[in-house]
């Protein structure tokens, strides 16, 4: 008998593991499996079956177990498996069951087609560190070696074999998987079966339907049993199926019985796999159990009975009972779970069913009393809470232990002793005088003294941090360093703990300053806001100091920057007196001269800018000289008719008359920015140039023509001093009058011209002039 006075193994960072070892229970048949079923490919859960494959074509689907089995002591599997419903010829593919090392980090299905997701495919590696594959194949390739698979059945090749039982070997990737052994379900002879057991892997083509009744032809069950050797290694394994090939007379059939010799890795986890090709059939299983083979040479766990065990009222006590204290007698075993239960009685009915007594029952994990309620954890773990009221009474449960062979212990007394919760004691900072409520705030590099401070004396101490105790520091005070939730326990002179509350130890997180750019100040010797250039700025959770040009400036302050220069700018977050150590470098500029700008314009390739100096016409095109400071790098002009320009130098056709404001905009490399304008008065619409002489008979000047703009229609008409008509052409780009007459060149002299014109507003004009003819 075990007399412990007060023993608390606190269960800080127990990782959740959910269910490992013996035995493993699936019926399939519910809307939800274990939480340990990983599914891949096309299997789902439907209609109470596991469905790997669908009866189309190209399908491929697996599932495995993640629940590591121990090995030492063998395996036994046994499941129900449909397969129908497919091509009346070819069905195809088939199905595999499979054991690979539970080590195995980054599980992968094989190949499938042909090697079913358990061997190599060609190019595709097999099934992550294989131990066992079983394939049941309705098709005929997990027997051969087409597709790059290691052996086959003797002399076939890559020929088909269907209706076959195939065991493949160890492999991983490109490498193993070798063919040990296979079986003809469908032929006699030496690696078939006699005539009278023959039967179909399949249980039936187009329009079959799943069998689940034992007693109706089709049905089909497996059983696989891999038992220890006393001499040499791996297993003897046994594969018998029960099948039904006639109404009402299921029959077991014997399908293997030999050596296995193949080292098996410490812990196993169980899958299976399926595909289609070209060919289709439905593959589904249900009623999964795994257990362990040697049954007969495992014994059941021995517990103890716990007396005294102290516990506080009014708060969670947290025990463990370790592997050392008490009896596990299998090789490897390790406590997988304790279940609990008021009476003796209880323990006795829970242990009549296999996968029940194997289990940790959720209805046994919890157990609640008028005292309190204890719960168990993971492995050895549970806790137990005393109800507030109940200090000085005793409670009795009844517990068991489950191994991870699914062994179980006969039950075991555990006695509780509900003492008095202490008041909680309040955790200090060394020169602080009030308690701390949550947080504290610690620069790195510096450190505090926490101390614990209660109403009584206590004998020891206990400190945590994010829940794991912290080896050692049995004193009332704990210097800390390091950001965390820190807790302390101060035990009483009764052994129970009185929990302080906890506090966090928070660092400053700095955040990464980001600035939009330069920050620039175009207003004359006007100070600028820094942060209006901060991308990421949070004046709620941050102060910020700005250092530099021999200043140093915090928060509101830095929005009235008055220096031009490189600066350095740090944060904090609020509540810290630590400013980050890594700047962020800003540059200011404030402008200090005034941008100055100017320019001037002429009608291109003349002097002409008004009306003093000739006029300017709609469409003259006028040359814009931009006179502006040299600091400027952008131009952007404004012609005041809804035309606009980039170009330093533009130039510009106003093409009507009127009045515009022309403005020109600077802007410097910071982009601050200068406007000036001026006026262009457009007040021609039209112009006539008329010769006062021409020479015919000359190399130049040989013809009398008038050069026109702003017209749309002409009449030139040339007439003598007697008033007849020489010359009439309505041409504006036209040769003018060369001083002939029907071919005969007229006389020097004096010659008289009229014009009637139309300009480009409509307006209709009538000039006349005087020119002289020169021989």
């Amino acid at each position: 008998m075990r007399r412990i006075a007060f023993i608390i193994l606190f269960l800080i960072s127990l990782k959740a593991q959910g269910q490992f070892g013996f035995p493993y229970c699936e019926t399939f048949q519910t809307s939800s499996t274990q939480a340990n079923t990983v599914f891949g490919g096309d299997a789902v859960l439907v209609d109470g079956v596991l469905r790997l494959t669908n009866n189309q074509t190209e399908q491929r689907g697996y599932v495995y177990i993640d629940v590591p089995f121990p090995s030492v002591y063998g395996i036994k599997v046994e499941f129900e498996y449909f397969s129908y419903g497919g091509d009346i010829e070819n069905r195809a593919d088939g199905l595999a069951v499979f054991l690979f090392d539970a080590a195995t980090q980054n599980f992968a299905p094989g190949g499938f087609g042909g090697s079913l997701g358990y061997a190599q495919r060609n190019n595709e590696p097999g099934l992550t560190n294989a131990y066992m594959g079983i394939g049941f194949d309705e098709f005929g390739n997990f027997g051969n070696t087409a597709e790059g698979k290691n052996g086959g059945f003797p002399g076939v090749g890559e020929a088909l074999v269907p209706n076959t039982v195939v065991v493949r070997g160890p492999g991983n990737g490109l490498s193993g998987y070798p063919f040990i052994i296979g079986r003809r379900t469908l032929d006699a002879g030496n690696l078939g079966l006699s005539p009278e057991r023959t039967f179909e892997i399949s249980s039936g083509g187009t329009g079959t339907q799943r069998v689940t009744d034992p007693n109706q032809v089709g049905y089909r069950k497996v059983f696989i049993d891999l038992q220890p050797v006393d001499q040499g290694v791996g297993y003897q394994f046994k594969v018998d199926m029960m099948v039904t090939t006639e109404p009402n007379n299921p029959r077991m059939v014997a399908i293997f019985d030999r050596a296995y010799a193949f080292q098996p890795p410490k812990e196993l986890k169980i899958g299976f796999s399926a595909s289609t090709g070209g060919f289709t059939n439905f593959h589904e299983i249900r009623n999964l159990v795994v257990e362990v083979s040697a049954d007969d040479d495992l014994v059941d766990p021995q517990g103890v009975d716990f007396e005294d065990v102290a516990s506080c009222e009014g708060q969670e006590n947290q025990y463990f009972i370790t592997d050392e204290e008490v009896v596990l007698p299998n090789q490897d075993s390790q406590i997988r779970c304790l279940q609990f239960f008021e009476k003796l009685e209880d323990i006795q009915e829970n242990s009549s069913d296999v996968c029940n007594q194997g289990k940790c029952l959720e209805e046994n994990q919890v157990l609640v009393l008028p005292q309190g309620t204890i719960r168990a954890g993971e492995a050895g773990a549970y806790t137990f809470f005393p109800n507030p009221g109940t200090r000085d009474q005793q409670v009795e449960v009844f517990y068991t232990i489950t191994d991870n062979y699914g062994k179980a212990s006969s039950g075991n007394k555990i006695t509780l002793n509900i003492q008095e919760s202490p008041a909680p004691v309040r955790i200090l900072a060394e020169g602080v005088e009030s308690p701390i409520e949550e947080s504290f705030n610690l620069c790195p590099g510096e450190s505090v003294v926490f101390v614990s401070e209660g109403d009584e004396a206590y004998q020891r101490y206990e400190w945590f941090k994010d829940g794991t105790l912290l080896e050692g520091e049995t004193a009332a005070n704990l210097e800390v360093f390091e950001p965390g939730l820190y807790e302390i326990w101060a035990y009483n002179r009764k052994n129970c703990p009185a929990k302080s509350n906890q506090v966090q130890v928070l660092f400053p997180e700095y955040p990464s300053l980001q600035m939009s750019g330069t920050v620039i100040g175009c207003e004359i010797n006007e100070p600028v806001n820094v942060f209006d250039f901060l991308l990421n700025y949070e004046p709620d959770e941050y102060d910020y100091r700005l250092t530099g040009n021999g200043l140093e400036l915090f928060n509101e302050e830095i929005e009235q920057v008055p220096l031009g220069g490189i600066y350095e700018l740090t944060s904090k977050p609020k509540g810290f007196e630590c400013y980050n150590t890594q700047s962020t470098e800003v540059e200011v500029f404030i402008q200090l001269i005034p941008l100055t700008v100017d320019f001037d314009f002429v009608v291109e390739g003349t002097d002409i800018r008004d009306d003093e100096s000739g006029g300017i016409f709609a469409d003259d095109p006028i040359a814009f000289t931009e006179l502006a400071d040299e600091r400027a790098v952008e131009w952007s002009w404004d012609f005041g008719d809804g035309s606009t320009s980039t170009e330093q130098n533009p130039i510009h056709v106003f093409g009507k008359k009127g009045e515009f404001q022309v403005v020109l905009t600077i802007t410097d490399q910071y982009g601050c920015q200068e406007s000036f304008q001026k006026t262009v008065l457009i007040t021609k619409s039209y112009r006539i140039m008329s010769p006062t002489g021409f020479t015919p008979n000359a190399d130049e000047n040989k013809t009398f023509t008038p050069k026109y703009k702003g017209l749309v229609a002409v009449d030139l008409m040339i007439f003598n001093s007697w008033g007849e008509l020489l010359f009439r052409s309505d041409e504006l780009q036209g040769p003018g009058w060369d001083g002939t007459l029907e071919g005969r060149l007229l006389d020097a002299g004096l010659y008289i011209f009229r014009i009637n014109a139309e300009t480009v507003e409509g307006e209709s004009i009538t000039e006349t002039g005087k020119f002289r003819l020169i021989r």
